[in-house]
């Protein structure tokens, strides 16, 4: 209940003249963050099966709804410099652990397991949680206790602390650093939005495609088990999108954005300061280790960013993607309404 009121006040804020400067998607998270850590919801801690469920059901699926509305063109004109740019922040990424490992020596403290979190970390920040949770599951991590929930909770800080730097640094280096305008691309050719109001038919076809959208990549990922389910559902999406029957279907686009807002709450949820003060020492270790990890991915990829293509809106959204992982980077895109970029 208090997750749904959350993002119902999150988007009457943002319709506010002052909550337009922030938008909904950080408005969420802020106030999530501020009742869990009130503990007047379940945090990282005391984490729930809902929580879950929102982490492996909602967040794929709100992904598959998006991509309901977006024409192949525009995988033509963004992919490029897209998977530059996210193959840089991956390299950018790894090599911030490398460096920070170097000046904060983690082992010092936390011995072998601290090789153990860096790798959960360089997985969770080229791509998101999935790979974070992979890689703890390799190493029985998960049965650290406190110390798992503890670098639970030091990754939602950074993660939150960077959703925020995304969606303010385009808005000060674009009057820094000028933007190439030849790398906006015409949102109009290449995305594909209804602006009549969901109809129940349009509903029950939503949720149909969605939910066996769903199973069949998760039945295809056990028979390709090296290929990620998330990436065969947003093809599913991709393909599904081209067929005039299924993009003409009413409010995809709002109900992909409802289920992001409900993954960005429980991502505020986790952003439990209280845990990471708890681990003391261990605490302030790991937040600087993975802060100045994160804080070299993002001066590296806004370098090599700014000098490749000087698109500041594109190079924040591939930076999200990297560090909290898809969900996130589509709310940073919808922001900065570059729904080309989706």
């Amino acid at each position: 209940v208090m997750i749904c009121f959350m993002v119902l006040l999150a988007i009457y804020a943002s319709k506010t003249k002052f909550g337009k400067q922030f938008g909904g998607a950080l408005l969420v998270i802020f106030f999530t963050a501020v009742i869990a850590n009130f503990k007047l919801i379940p945090s990282a801690s005391n984490s729930i099966n809902l929580y879950n469920g929102i982490f492996i059901y909602i967040a794929p699926i709100s992904i598959f709804y998006l991509l309901l509305s977006v024409n192949l063109n525009s995988i033509r004109n963004a992919g490029l410099p897209m998977i530059c740019l996210f193959v840089l922040g991956s390299f950018a990424t790894a090599l911030g652990i490398l460096l920070s490992w170097v000046i904060v020596r983690p082992d010092n403290l936390l011995g072998e397991d601290a090789k153990i979190i860096a790798g959960m970390l360089t997985g969770t920040y080229t791509g998101g949680s999935v790979n974070f949770n992979a890689i703890a599951l390799e190493y029985d991590f998960q049965k650290r206790g406190i110390l798992y929930a503890g670098t639970i909770a030091v990754d939602n800080v950074v993660t939150t602390i960077w959703i925020i730097a995304t969606l303010v640094f385009p808005l000060i280096l674009s009057s820094i650093w000028k933007t190439k305008s030849e790398f906006k691309f015409k949102t109009k050719q290449v995305f594909k939005t209804s602006l009549q109001d969901m109809d129940l038919l349009s509903l029950a076809w939503l949720v149909f495609l969605g939910i066996t959208s769903f199973f069949i990549s998760e039945v295809l990922a056990e028979y390709f088990p090296k290929i990620p389910s998330i990436l065969i559902l947003s093809s599913l999406g991709i393909i599904l999108a081209q067929m005039k029957f299924v993009s003409n279907l009413k409010g995809s686009h709002d109900l992909g954005m409802y289920l992001v807002y409900l993954f960005l709450a429980v991502i505020g949820a986790y952003c439990e300061l209280s845990a990471v003060y708890n681990l003391k020492e261990i605490g302030i270790t790991l937040l600087f280790f993975s802060g100045l990890a994160v804080l070299f991915h993002g001066g590296l990829i806004i370098l090599l960013g700014g000098l490749l293509y000087r698109d500041w809106e594109m190079i924040a959204i591939v930076s999200q993607a990297n560090i909290g992982g898809g969900a996130s980077a589509i709310a940073v895109a919808e922001k900065f309404g570059r729904k080309d970029l989706i």
